[in-house]
């Protein structure tokens, strides 16, 4: 059974690279049947917070990436990896390095010196027929890892392809410090091992720790996964994508009113392709997703594509829902939201013309708390030849049936009485009932508000 697992380290919250892993991670596995794990790699104490493990559940949660095996955190696993620790160390595959960090540092000079490249010398690595130094008083020995001298160490990259080391660039790397708590790169081997994990598939940073993993796997007569290593994402201006970027946090995405389904399908198609489909939803992602379309170079992130989609998604959404949406947000500008109009009624007018959720509640918050007025705007739109026919349907709206038809029959009424062209009423009404020259029909945008609110507003002509 296929079985992929996300690792995140809690330092911080989900970024946007990390939750593109999760996915191609959790679409793998739901595409085979298999089974896809949640890891908390929180072996960095001074570093990891709960407040940041709550934040990657967050975003896992938020998004839909739900896990069938988890979350296990690395930190209530530390009986195991000591315990695989001692039966290396009994089996000869790690060694006892009594090298001090102020000798790993002079070493590691005089090999820049000359030219050499800087790495352990292996004073304490054992072997047949050399006399190692005696233990020095005092000194608290870290656990290397007994790395093969000779050979390769390859791999077919699934994302890659094939990728060899010679094994003689490799150094004996320390698998547990002074205290005997494991390193990363150890604890990740443990951990995919008692998992059962098939395929890891993760960011391409991580590279250059596949070959010491696979060579302690092999040590532990453990059978190695297959690799594939996704490219980086560089933000819209080609730089690798960073905090100076802006939302980099997939709780940002959400704050800035994108919907889960619209950054899923986005994420998707960040280095991953299915012909030219752009839109689809998570369970056709799921049939067709391999690793085979997946690019080996860098993807570029696209706001304005982004964009595209979650006005997509938003016109696509169930009124309900993004009025459940929407309202936390009113709440949260402290704008109370009365009865009528209703919000579901406001998002039915206004979600063809958004492209997020905030905008959706700027749009409805006009329809519940006191405009103000752009005097250039007003005056622009409240011409003199204009004055006449507000006045004509600020009377006639007392008494009109409150439905679109019948107001946009009121306002053909006015303006052929006073022969003007539609927009000459229709702009400086939207305008003093919304602030706005720009607005959905505007029968329909008056038909929202209470009749009273509309009189209230229409109160603003000049005498």
């Amino acid at each position: 059974m296929i079985r992929t697992r996300f690792a995140p380290s809690p330092t911080g919250f989900l970024h946007i690279g990390g939750a593109r892993t999760a996915l191609f991670s959790w679409a793998f596995a739901r595409h085979h049947g298999g089974k896809f794990i949640l890891r908390i790699e929180d072996t960095d104490v001074a570093r990891s917070t709960p407040e940041a493990v709550q934040a990657i559940i967050d975003g896992m949660n938020w998004l839909g990436l739900a896990h069938d095996e988890g979350p296990f955190y690395q930190m209530q696993r530390m009986d195991r990896y000591k315990e695989v620790l001692h039966k290396m160390l009994a089996d000869g595959a790690a060694y006892y390095c009594y090298t001090t960090p102020e000798e790993l540092e002079r070493m590691r000079e005089e090999q820049r010196a000359k030219g050499m490249k800087p790495r352990y010398d292996g004073t304490w690595r054992p072997e047949p027929g050399k006399t190692l130094p005696t233990p020095p008083a005092g000194v608290q020995p870290v656990i290397r890892f007994k790395n093969p001298t000779d050979g390769v160490v390859a791999w077919n990259d699934l994302v890659k392809g094939q990728i060899a080391i010679a094994n003689a660039e490799l150094d004996d790397l320390v698998i547990a410090r002074t205290d005997f708590t494991p390193t990363y790169n150890f604890c990740v081997v443990v951990d995919d091992w008692d998992m059962g994990i098939t395929h890891v598939i993760r960011g391409d940073d991580h590279v250059n720790n596949t070959p010491r993993q696979i060579n302690i796997l092999k040590a532990l007569g453990a059978e190695v996964p297959q690799y594939a290593h996704l490219s980086m994402i560089l933000g819209d201006d080609g730089q690798k994508l960073s905090k100076r970027h802006g939302a980099v946090s997939v709780m940002q995405y959400d704050d800035d009113g994108y919907l889960p389904e619209a950054v899923l399908n986005y994420l998707a198609r960040l280095g991953w392709s299915h012909g030219d489909d752009e839109v689809f939803s998570m369970t056709q992602f799921c049939e067709w997703f391999d690793l085979d379309h997946i690019t080996p170079s860098a993807a570029q992130f696209n706001t304005e594509k982004l964009n595209w989609l979650n006005a997509h998604y938003i016109k696509q959404a169930d009124t309900a829902r993004l009025a459940a949406l929407v309202r936390p947000r009113l709440e949260a500008r402290g704008i109370a939201i009365s009865a009528s109009p209703s919000l579901e009624a406001i998002i039915g007018l206004y979600k063809e013309r958004v492209s997020n959720l905030n905008e959706l509640a700027d749009a409805a918050s006009i329809f519940y708390a006191d405009i103000t007025f752009d005097p250039a705007v007003l005056n622009q739109h409240l011409t003199p030849e204009a004055l006449p026919a507000l006045v004509d349907f600020a009377t006639g709206v007392r008494d009109v049936a409150w439905e679109p038809a019948a107001i946009n029959a009121l306002i053909k009424s006015c303006i052929g009485a006073h022969g003007l062209k539609m927009p000459k009423l229709a702009m400086p009404l939207r305008v003093l009932l919304t602030g706005q020259a720009q607005t959905p029909s505007v029968d329909a945008v008056v038909a929202l508000f209470p009749r009273e609110t509309v009189l209230k507003r229409l109160a603003a002509l000049p005498a």
